[in-house]
């Protein structure tokens, strides 16, 4: 699909189909006490919308208005094959009941691609999914939607209310940070490996979050090379988070890849500068953030580029914070109430 055919399918005005009270089948699981999106879909002050939590069996055989999806690969994989292959087998279930009672699914953006490709066989369930599907959400403008489905755009929310109950410190000069899972493709041993070429004892390279396989002995093989470098390797807590990315000068996120970050709209949060690869997404939010807020770089990050984002950091100019007034949750759930009753509609034409 092109990115004109893409803005063409854009529903700016919702219907208002459905019931007083949509039920909603999301594929999140409940909230576990870290701040994470599932957090900030349920917690939208929107009566209209009542949110169920996934399984498999809540989604084959329970009763409700729309099935919201959200990163729908997750759903189908497994640590073994056999796994693998019931959760596929599951999918399918799901797909039949829904195109039997015209149940509308309605399916979130959060990634142009998996992160992490699949097997073929999960690619086309995926596609099966993608060709049911009554209306996508993205979380940005620049996203193009993987069918000519349409496609509402609704901003990924901030999580100021959520940080706002922990003291903020003052950033410390000199100190870079690095927070969210570690992976692979978010280029945390590079920037390890580049900030290690910068010379003065007043820098620091702080790495905060929980690693996947592997990256633990990356990550502490760095620490042990540089004494500037720490590392906290875990999930942390809300209070934890806000404490460790306030102290921060720069905020770091050198992803491989980069569509939508929910790191970085966390660090837009804390009001702390972000230096992160060009990108349509990224652009697109730094011209909405204001000026000096996120610091792109092409190319390879370098130790020039982190060199320079500090300078840029304290002397540019840049507002006393970001500007994040369109991603206030409780307007991002009236819009994604729109999609819900966008959805129902579609569906009831299909009758």
């Amino acid at each position: 699909m092109t990115t004109t055919a893409a803005r063409a399918a854009v529903t700016k005005d919702p219907t208002t189909a459905g019931p007083d009270v949509i039920i909603v089948q999301q594929t999140l699981v409940p909230p576990d006490g870290h701040t994470k999106f599932v957090d900030q879909m349920v917690g939208m002050d929107n009566p209209a919308v009542v949110h169920r939590f996934f399984s498999w069996k809540r989604a084959i055989v329970s009763r409700y208005d729309v099935f919201h999806a959200h990163w729908p690969e997750l759903t189908i994989r497994g640590a073994t094959p056999l796994r693998r292959f019931m959760r596929r087998r599951y999918m399918d279930a799901f797909l039949l009941r829904a195109r039997l009672t015209r149940t509308p699914i309605v399916r979130h953006l959060h990634n142009v691609e998996p992160h992490e490709p699949g097997s073929a066989a999960e690619r086309r369930s995926l596609r099966r999914f993608d060709k049911a599907t009554d209306v996508y959400i993205r979380l940005n403008p620049t996203t193009v939607p993987p069918t000519d489905r349409p496609v509402v755009t609704a901003l990924h929310g901030h999580y100021r209310k959520a940080y706002a109950a922990h003291p903020l410190p003052e950033p410390q000069p000199g100190r870079v940070v690095y927070f969210g899972i570690i992976r692979p493709y978010k280029g945390v041993d590079r920037l390890a490996t580049v900030f290690s070429e910068l010379d003065g004892d007043d820098l620091s390279l702080r790495i905060v979050g929980s690693p996947s396989t592997g990256q633990r002995e990356m990550v502490e093989a760095h620490c042990a090379r540089d004494p500037r470098i720490t590392a906290l390797l875990r999930y942390v807590s809300d209070a934890e988070l806000v404490d460790e990315v306030g102290r921060a000068e720069l905020v770091v996120l050198p992803y491989n890849e980069m569509h939508n970050s929910g790191a970085i709209l966390a660090a837009m949060s804390l009001s702390r500068p972000v230096l992160a690869p060009r990108t349509p997404a990224n652009t697109a939010l730094s011209e909405e953030v204001g000026p000096g807020w996120i610091l792109e770089y092409d190319g390879d990050l370098t130790a020039d580029v982190i060199r320079d984002a500090l300078h840029t950091v304290r002397t540019g100019e840049r507002s006393d914070e970001p500007d994040l007034s369109e991603r206030d949750w409780d307007h991002v759930g009236r819009i994604i109430e729109g999609a819900y009753r966008q959805a129902i509609a579609r569906a009831a034409r299909r009758r």
